[in-house]
């Protein structure tokens, strides 16, 4: 029947072409009523009793339509037209739905936000005496087990530290720095002072108090505040431009310090040796602490490589037809993951990690060398200081990918739901939603007010 159709829409150009205006209707009717029968169907049980006749129908009106229209040039030059419609009108699509995705994954539920505001009321009407976290002394101990978090996000904080801490084997020696924006500062801080993880020590900063951090010193900062980088980002609202950047890199997220925070640890945190940071999009599986044991040969970072035979490699995510590019690195180098790394913060020092990364940063202001986001300048600055660390460390793609091995999952000792498909969202994966679940207890009173539910 769908073939049918096809073949009535080529004869309907023609019969118009021929003023054959009498079957040009009947060819109408027939598209029409073909259509109404198959409807969304995918097998022939879902048609319906009518569709033989109307096959029946259908097949003599384009056999009277053969007979006094068919011309091989016409049928071929109309089938030609109509694919290429048809592959425009696909490209559309795609561009709509990555740009609608985006937006879907990059905004914030009611959920969530009514959460934060709830929390933020409640700690600016905490004495100031009550704003404070226990067990501080240990923030500067390096002999302890350091995590750096860095999040807008005060349910997704929570299950990080949570899963964290719930699976550690000696909490006590574990102490979480969080680092959050002025907007989320009063509701992260509540989250923590209501819910403190266990034996465990916590911190929460606010990153707009970093005043070293500032465009004079930061490039990507100075970058950021360019009238033509914001032009760049929020000029992404049309997502059927056919001129416009691909919409994955074009995305406000870019223009948060909390996303370049990672390149500034030694900064942040003077004081430490090492320091394991998470994103807020994982979960914690297995005891970690077998991570500071690892000997990092030298290395600055050891992270979980992501290349396979061809894919995930630096020409993935490099402009190899710069020379500064070509010149400098292996297009088959391999990737790794941010989300889950292990920083030798005194290696970093010696060798000037922060300083590579200003130089790379200022070389790409017009974009050349990359286009965004925080792992192609990552895989530059640790090139040939990245330390390959096991696979079962870290497991991704719980944000975009349905095929992720279940066992793998289950071994892993950190998950990672990198992709649009947050498991905060609505467009999560169910089948990978109750790891991340798990860790949040929806009986707090505060989450049942605002309406979130597993």
């Amino acid at each position: 029947m769908r073939d049918q159709i096809i073949m009535a829409q080529v004869y309907i150009g023609i019969a118009k072409m021929k003023n054959k205006l009498g079957l040009q209707q009947e060819l109408k009717i027939r598209v029409k009523e073909s259509q109404r029968a198959v409807g969304e169907s995918t097998v022939d049980a879902d048609l319906p009793h009518s569709a033989p006749e109307k096959i029946k129908a259908m097949g003599k009106v384009l056999s009277i339509a053969r007979e006094q229209l068919y011309d091989c040039k016409l049928v071929t030059g109309k089938l030609r037209a109509m694919l290429q419609r048809s592959d425009e009108q696909v490209r559309s699509l795609k561009k709509q739905s990555t740009f609608l995705s985006q937006l879907a994954a990059k905004t914030i539920p009611n959920a969530i936000h009514c959460l934060s505001m709830r929390l933020t009321i409640e700690y600016y009407l905490l004495p100031l005496e009550k704003r404070k976290f226990p067990r501080s002394e240990n923030l500067e101990n390096p002999n302890l087990y350091h995590y750096a978090l860095f999040s807008d996000n005060v349910l997704a904080a929570s299950v990080v530290v949570n899963s964290t801490i719930m699976n550690a084997k000696d909490p006590l020696k574990h102490v979480f720095h969080l680092v959050t924006d002025k907007l989320n500062f009063g509701a992260m801080n509540m989250w923590f002072l209501l819910n403190p993880p266990g034996k465990a020590t916590i911190n929460v900063e606010n990153v707009d108090e970093f005043k070293w951090l500032n465009s004079s010193y930061c490039p990507v900062l100075r970058q950021l505040e360019t009238s033509a980088m914001k032009e760049y980002y929020f000029k992404a609202d049309n997502p059927t431009k056919s001129a416009s950047s691909n919409l994955k890199y074009r995305n406000p997220k870019y223009l948060s310090m909390l996303n370049h925070l990672r390149f500034y640890l030694p900064q942040v945190y003077p004081k430490l040796d090492k320091i394991l940071f998470l994103d807020d999009d994982i979960v914690v599986q297995n005891d970690l602490t077998g991570l500071w044991s690892v000997d990092l040969h030298g290395k600055v970072n050891g992270a979980v490589e992501t290349c396979g035979e061809s894919f995930h490699r630096f020409d993935k995510y490099l402009n190899f037809s710069n020379p500064h590019i070509s010149r400098n690195f292996d297009p088959n180098a391999c990737g790794w993951a941010y989300g889950m790394n292990m920083f030798d913060l005194k290696e970093w020092k010696k060798r000037d990690i922060t300083g590579i990364y200003h130089k790379w940063q200022n070389m790409n202001e017009d974009r050349a060398l990359w286009k965004l986001g925080t792992l192609p300048p990552g895989l530059i600055t640790f090139y040939g200081l990245t330390h390959p660390l096991e696979k079962s460390w870290h497991v991704l793609g719980l944000g975009y990918n349905p095929s992720v091995d279940k066992k793998e999952i289950e071994h892993a000792a950190v998950i990672h739901y990198n992709g649009n498909m947050k498991p905060w969202l609505e467009l999560a994966m169910t089948k990978y939603r109750s790891y991340w679940t798990k860790y949040i207890k929806y009986d707090h009173p505060y989450l049942r007010s605002c309406n979130l539910s597993e």
